[in-house]
C-alpha cells in the first residue's frame, strides 16, 4: 500500500469537510461530542482541553449541533456555514478516524 502523508490527509479532509454536507455534519456532531458536558449544556467553549470547538465557534457550532441532533436537519444556509467552519477541525476529525479506511479513501480519490 502506498504511504499517505499527513499533508495528503489534511488536504483530503479539508476538501471533504468544506464541500460535502454529509462529511461536515458528521464532523460537527463528532466534534460536539468531544465538548465537555458543561460546555454542551452551556453551548459554548469554556475549557482549553484541545478538543471540541474553539472559543469563537463554540456557541454557534454547538447550537447547530443541538439543532441537527434534535430536528435532524439544518437549513441550506446553516449547512454552508458548517462546511465553512468545519474545515479547520480536520485534525480532530483525523484523530477520530479509522486511519486505514481514510487512507484507502484518499487512494481511491487520487
Amino acid at each position: 500500500m502506498k504511504k499517505i502523508t499527513k499533508v495528503q490527509q489534511k488536504n483530503f479532509l479539508q476538501q471533504k469537510l468544506s464541500t460535502s454536507p454529509q462529511w461536515a455534519k458528521a464532523a460537527l456532531l463528532k466534534v460536539y461530542d468531544l465538548q465537555t458536558e458543561s460546555e454542551q449544556a452551556a453551548e459554548c467553549t469554556s475549557e482549553s482541553n484541545g478538543v471540541g470547538f474553539s472559543g469563537t465557534d463554540g456557541n454557534f457550532l454547538s447550537s447547530l449541533a443541538v439543532q441537527l441532533r434534535t430536528r435532524r436537519s439544518l437549513s441550506e444556509k446553516q449547512t454552508v456555514m458548517v462546511m465553512k467552519c468545519m474545515k479547520k477541525y480536520w485534525k480532530q476529525v483525523l484523530h477520530m478516524s479509522d486511519v486505514e479506511q481514510l487512507n484507502s479513501l484518499i487512494l481511491q480519490a487520487a
